[in-house]
């Protein structure tokens, strides 16, 4: 028999708030759907290593849901559910409403495909002490130690002299080889390890083990480079001077794993922003909307979303204005109408951390999908900020479809920060705010999700476009 609440304890449960775990809330029906949609996504991750593997995955699960592909100028009904493909390297899959766009604008859910990575540079290959090596430059954020001493894979696109586009994909099956960047042995590293950590490697130090078998040929100077030449000529087609017109990325070569015994976690790279990405393109795929809903997959996040597929690109702008003329409505208007989800990740409370948390105001693995009203450094800066009128609305949206979700900042005050695109999309003036998962060693080789998160974000989306 259950104590009685005291009058206090029953107006304290009604009053106050506090976070709530979704496996503790989940009945054993939703958490087989949790588990369930979390294989589907390490899929996902397995086959889109880089923002045009993530493009190219995205546009095939959008064919296969019936989706077919548009070209600015096309004609556009209620009910069209159409792909937009941008250079291959970013995507907008998108559903033409049955609503008035003038009245009630867009729906909007914004991730980015790109993560961080070790980049190939355009002259990188040498020989030098029985190894052949790749030079490099890293892309994004990272911490560069931690990159060395772990199996990686080459991914990318090769355009060759006489115009062929080749692609390569090497070091993620069993049976290929991997690459390798080496570090110091300890035992000679004691000034290495009195530095700071940024300094432990530096980006010139980056360099990737491509090779280590002499061409047979005692009148070749550079017989290991030879023989790696040989190798990417026979395989792919490829001379040094191809180098030149490639994107090559070195990436992990570790599939997405569940971690711990309960298998609650998953364990990969490119969590960030992928974990976002994958439930805004399965939302708009299987959601049931009236509204026009648009699911942006975009490029450059991690160095500021600049260029041709970053979300500061006019493409996007451009896209969503060719919707409203092909519907007869002011852009304008709509824009005004408009709202949007800048789904991006966040930091997950670390206990071997905790001091650059606030842990009040921190977010919590298996919470649910986080809400982080602005993001930026210090004083906000560089920050949207979202309105209260508009999470007051979406804190509606979500107690109605009895989504669980937390909110967050990223760290303490003074701590550190970072941004996403929601700026870019608030400057359409759009009513803006970052919805995405928590994540535990964010930017590192291999990041940690919960899966509860993670299904919790594709619900909130779903939620958001009703």
């Amino acid at each position: 028999m259950s104590e009685k609440k005291s009058k206090g304890q029953a107006l304290y449960e009604e009053l106050a708030y506090e976070k709530k775990n979704y496996f503790e809330a989940a009945s054993k029906a939703e958490r087989k759907k949790v588990f369930a949609y979390a294989e589907g996504y390490k899929a996902f991750l397995d086959q889109a290593k880089t923002e045009r593997e993530a493009c190219a995955a995205a546009v095939k699960m959008a064919q296969e849901s019936g989706f077919t592909e548009y070209r600015f100028g096309d004609a556009l009904a209620a009910g069209d559910k159409k792909y937009f493909v941008n250079r291959g390297k970013s995507v907008v899959v998108f559903r033409v409403g049955t609503k008035d766009l003038e009245k009630h604008g867009m729906r909007i859910i914004a991730s980015h495909i790109d993560a961080p990575r070790i980049d190939v540079k355009q002259n990188p290959l040498y020989e030098e002490a029985g190894m052949c090596f790749l030079k490099t430059h890293y892309y994004g954020g990272i911490k560069k130690y931690q990159w060395t001493a772990i199996p990686l894979a080459l991914h990318g696109a090769v355009v060759l002299k006489d115009g062929t586009e080749v692609e390569i994909r090497i070091g993620e099956d069993a049976k290929d080889p991997v690459f390798y960047i080496d570090d110091l042995l300890p035992h000679l590293g004691q000034e290495q390890m009195a530095g700071r950590a940024a300094k432990i490697i530096e980006g010139e130090q980056l360099n990737i083990v491509v090779g280590g078998m002499p061409y047979p040929d005692e009148d070749v100077s550079k017989k290991i480079k030879l023989t790696v030449l040989r190798h990417l000529n026979e395989k792919y087609g490829m001379c040094e001077e191809d180098f030149l017109s490639a994107e090559i990325s070195a990436v992990p070569a570790f599939p997405a794993r569940d971690v711990g015994f309960d298998r609650a976690l998953i364990g990969a790279y490119g969590h960030d922003d992928r974990v976002c990405a994958y439930p805004a393109l399965t939302a708009v795929l299987n959601g049931e909307t009236e509204d026009t809903v648009l699911a942006m997959l975009v490029d450059k996040e991690e160095i500021g979303s600049e260029g041709t597929t970053g979300m500061q690109c006019k493409v996007y702008e451009d896209l969503m204005e060719e919707i409203c003329l092909a519907m007869g409505a002011s852009f304008r208007k709509v824009r005004f109408a408009s709202k949007c989800l800048s789904s991006d990740v966040t930091a997950a409370y670390d206990p071997n951390f905790a001091s650059v948390y606030e842990k009040m105001n921190a977010a919590m693995l298996s919470c649910g999908t986080c809400m982080c009203k602005f993001t930026g450094r210090g004083g906000k800066s560089g920050s949207n900020d979202a309105s209260a009128e508009f999470v007051g609305e979406l804190r509606k949206k979500f107690a109605k479809e009895g989504v669980v979700w937390q909110t967050a900042e990223l760290g303490k005050v003074d701590a550190g920060g970072g941004g996403t695109v929601a700026m870019y999309l608030a400057k359409l003036n759009i009513d803006t705010v970052d919805l995405g998962v928590p994540v535990i060693s964010m930017h590192a080789p291999w990041e940690l999700i919960s899966k509860a998160d993670l299904y919790s974000n594709y619900l909130a989306f779903l939620a958001f476009m009703k």
